[in-house]
């Protein structure tokens, strides 16, 4: 499965980069012919789409080495480094677009449009929407972000050039030399699309919160397994496209044994494995108090305590162990919440009130998933 992605990214790319090697040939010839700031502009955007297929491949071989003893979860997230490089490309090929187009407008200069310069552009807005289409279709199916991402790029790349055919035939029907300014509107674009694409590449190396849509996938899943009667502080890490190691905490009732946690817990990271492609190497287990009626009061008056203050997402975890006169679970607050440590101290004093018999053992857990 790993060696037919790969082959599908790779394969892609070298088209793309074939193609818009060509592209790059066509406009900077026409583009020095017509003296088209506007054209050459576009030329550089062709390039560094040609250069960050060619990292984008780089990267794709790399993350694709076997896991060592230095690094034991592979080499996956090579490509969000990649995707930064290639960012990086993005943006100085816009800024640099962009200087030459003003000083175009500061300092105009004659162009000399012809037939052929509207054949070129034409044809190679045909190219770039039949790129893109292509691409973005590969991406999908290799589940690869940098694909895709290079198909939409195709597309914004045509409708730039759209816009420099435009500025062509104003001058050639009304005499007005508008290509300086498109020159710069190209620019602009291209630097929006480096920024934008540094912003998605830093949020993969940081790390992001598991898509809302999985991350209930999962838990569900989890629940269907007999005796789980709650799924809380689901983890995933992210170690490159499909990759995923994470762990979870269960809610299971506190007269089942050892033995019967172990066999649930395999269970468990089986089902996940096999359905969602992801490795939970922890599972944690929440006892369910389940012999003592008088818990259940207990519980209910904590949750009255607890969910008064509406800062507060979610109570699980909860356990008493009357032997040793203690009272435990976990808490979520809300991140918009103005002060968290403020809001946990008010529920633990609130809740030693309350059961002042008891040692109160409160968590505070981090939102990570829905």
């Amino acid at each position: 499965m790993k060696n037919k992605r790969e082959k599908i990214v790779v394969r892609t790319s070298v088209i793309g980069i074939c193609a818009n090697l060509v592209l790059v040939g066509f406009k900077l010839g026409v583009g020095f012919l017509a003296n088209s700031i506007a054209i050459i502009t576009d030329a550089v955007n062709n390039l560094s789409d040609a250069l960050s297929s060619i990292i984008t491949i780089v990267g794709t071989k790399l993350a694709g080495k076997a896991p060592d003893r230095k690094h034991p979860y592979g080499y996956g997230r090579v490509e969000y480094v990649t995707s930064l490089i290639v960012s990086a490309i993005v943006l100085y090929a816009g800024i640099t677009a962009f200087v030459e187009s003003v000083k175009k407008i500061v300092v105009p200069e004659e162009v000399d449009y012809n037939v052929a310069t509207l054949a070129v552009l034409a044809g190679a807005i045909i190219v770039k929407f039949a790129l893109g289409l292509y691409v973005k279709k590969k991406g999908r199916e290799a589940k690869s972000d940098a694909l895709v991402a290079s198909g939409v790029d195709a597309f914004n790349d045509a409708i730039l050039s759209i816009s420099v055919l435009a500025s062509v035939v104003i001058y050639m029907i009304f005499g007005v030399n508008i290509e300086a300014y498109v020159g710069v509107l190209v620019s602009v674009f291209i630097i929006k699309a480096g920024l934008e694409l540094i912003r998605d590449s830093v949020d993969n190396v940081l790390g992001v919160r598991v898509e809302s849509k999985v991350a209930k996938s999962i838990k569900r899943e989890v629940l269907k397994e007999e005796h789980v009667e709650g799924v809380f502080d689901l983890v995933l890490h992210d170690y490159g496209p499909d990759k995923y190691l994470g762990s979870v905490h269960i809610e299971v009732p506190d007269t089942l044994t050892v033995a019967e946690i172990d066999k649930i817990s395999r269970r468990i990271t089986k089902r996940i494995i096999e359905k969602y492609g992801v490795i939970l190497h922890t599972i944690g287990v929440y006892s369910v108090n389940t012999r003592d009626k008088k818990v259940m009061a207990d519980r209910k008056k904590v949750e009255e305590i607890v969910f008064s203050h509406k800062e507060v997402l979610q109570m699980h975890g909860f356990y008493i162990d009357n032997e040793e006169k203690t009272l435990n679970f976990d808490i979520i607050i809300d991140f918009q919440a103005q002060n968290p440590e403020r809001i946990y101290r008010e529920i633990y004093d609130e809740i030693s009130e309350a059961f002042g018999e008891y040692k109160v053992n409160i968590t505070l857990d981090v939102d990570v998933s829905d």
